[in-house]
């Protein structure tokens, strides 16, 4: 699906990524309004369109819609009212065993595609649970790292869909992942909680640090000055 062929939300066009980025600030008041179901549609192929680490998608992403889900999360998130007031909210967890599943639907899509070759996937049968096993207890952070830039492409794409998010980092994980009906997978990890929604709030740019301040060149402590 191209640009153009992903629909204008009801509050206007669809943005370019430039001011997307640009224009994005959280959001923690929302309207009583339902997104399209088009919409929400092209914000989940643009977000499960982020890349991750051979392409595993170790993500789960379980979208809250629920009004009784909603109270409970909200509860496991110290009752946050965004969660309430959002008609959608995205909670991203990491699934650190993906590569011991069956990849095979990954494969075949690589190879049906034209991008991967049959001695490709052989190397990557070969490659992922070796590098997975030599990562050791990092292999949750390293699912973490592939939801948080699925999440990142959410909210850049919610945005250019004229929609709001807010990050949330505030939870409780073992209620978060009761909620989500994951209590009894001790592995999985909850990376982010993203409502989502049309705003009920005026923005503002608190602004950014200038880049001398924490973006350096070659080394740490020596600041960038472009």
């Amino acid at each position: 699906m191209t640009q153009a062929e992903f629909p204008a939300s009801s509050e206007g066009l669809v943005l370019d990524v430039p001011t997307a980025i640009l224009q994005r600030r959280s959001i923690k008041s929302f309207k009583a309004q339902a997104i399209e179901p088009e919409t929400l549609r092209s914000l989940l192929e643009l977000t499960v369109a982020a890349p991750s680490s051979y392409n595993l998608q170790d993500w789960r992403i379980v979208i809250i819609q629920d009004e009784a889900q909603k109270a409970e999360l909200a509860k496991s998130a110290y009752n946050q009212q965004q969660v309430l007031q959002a008609p959608v909210t995205f909670v991203f967890a990491a699934d650190p065993n993906a590569w011991k599943g069956d990849l095979t639907p990954i494969y075949q899509q690589g190879i049906q595609r034209g991008v991967w070759t049959p001695e490709t996937v052989e190397y990557f049968k070969m490659a992922i649970p070796k590098f997975q096993m030599s990562l050791g207890e990092r292999t949750r952070e390293y699912a973490l790292k592939n939801a948080m830039i699925a999440a990142t492409h959410l909210v850049l794409a919610a945005e250019g869909l004229g929609l709001s998010t807010c990050f949330m980092n505030g939870w409780i994980e073992d209620d978060v992942k009761r909620v989500i009906g994951a209590e009894n997978e001790p592995d999985l990890a909850i990376a982010v909680v993203v409502p989502v929604g049309y705003e009920a709030e005026s923005r503002g740019n608190p602004g950014r640090l200038p880049f001398a301040y924490n973006v350096c060149v070659d080394r740490i402590g020596n600041p960038y000055q472009g």
